[in-house]
């Protein structure tokens, strides 16, 4: 299956991490060939991927947030559990994975990828149903961060239970958990899985009997929560504190 990517950073990331195939680029006939788009050229060109140079309109067609450019590439290359576990491994470093229970929203998801690469989680999981996926959207709100992060799709409940078997401890994010403090943030250290909810009804009761712990983010202003991907990215930089000291 094929889709285009689109914008500039989704495009050239897209590129860089070489994960695609990559059919052909279309740029807009008036873009000017500097910044993120000449590195696009010149990876295009050292590669032999055909480019052409198309009407702003064909582009739009394909989203209006294109900034002059998308690429025609094969489907996103998932991975599973092994593959994550197997990265950590490779770098040394214990286990820092980041499952998504049942998020709906492009951006949000885009968002903690993107937060997630930033902190050097190993992957992210996600369910096999009722969950936004890795579509083109989600790669443009990553900037193109997913395409160098492994995604798994697989039954939560029975990823945690191979996390667990490997001594990844498994952290649930929930506003109804223990607020996270001295005598928590132990939790957030070492082989390390945190687990995000949906925007609406958070984690499921069964991903949630399945943590090893359930925490939440201390607040001290007047609303009640943080949404999905602003709690889960201040979660796993704490993690990556934590982790680091």
């Amino acid at each position: 299956m094929k889709e285009f990517i689109y914008s500039r950073n989704a495009v050239y990331e897209t590129l860089r991490a070489k994960r695609r195939d990559v059919f052909k680029i279309l740029v807009a006939e008036t873009a000017q060939e500097k910044g993120n788009l000449k590195e696009i050229l010149d990876l295009a060109k050292g590669r032999k991927i055909p480019v052409e140079r198309v009407q702003r309109g064909r582009l739009d067609k394909i989203n209006s947030h294109n900034q002059g450019v998308a690429a025609e590439v094969s489907a996103y290359p998932y991975s599973d559990e092994v593959d994550i576990l197997d990265h950590a491994r490779k770098k040394n470093e214990q286990p820092f994975i980041l499952l998504l229970d049942s998020l709906n929203d492009p951006q949000n998801f885009g968002t903690l990828i993107r937060t997630a690469e930033a902190v050097g989680v190993h992957g992210v999981i996600i369910p096999l149903a009722h969950t936004v996926e890795v579509t083109p959207s989600v790669v443009n709100a990553s900037s193109g961060a997913s395409e160098h992060m492994l995604i798994a799709r697989s039954n939560l409940a029975q990823s945690i239970d191979t996390l667990k078997a490997e001594n990844v401890w498994v952290v649930g994010l929930d506003q109804n958990g223990e607020t996270i403090g001295e005598k928590t943030k132990r939790h957030l250290t070492g082989a390390t899985a945190v687990v995000v909810g949906s925007e609406g009804d958070g984690i499921r009761k069964l991903t949630r009997e399945k943590c090893d712990i359930v925490l939440q983010l201390p607040m001290r202003g007047q609303i009640e929560s943080l949404n999905a991907a602003v709690a889960g990215s201040v979660a796993l930089y704490l993690a990556y504190l934590n982790r680091s000291n």
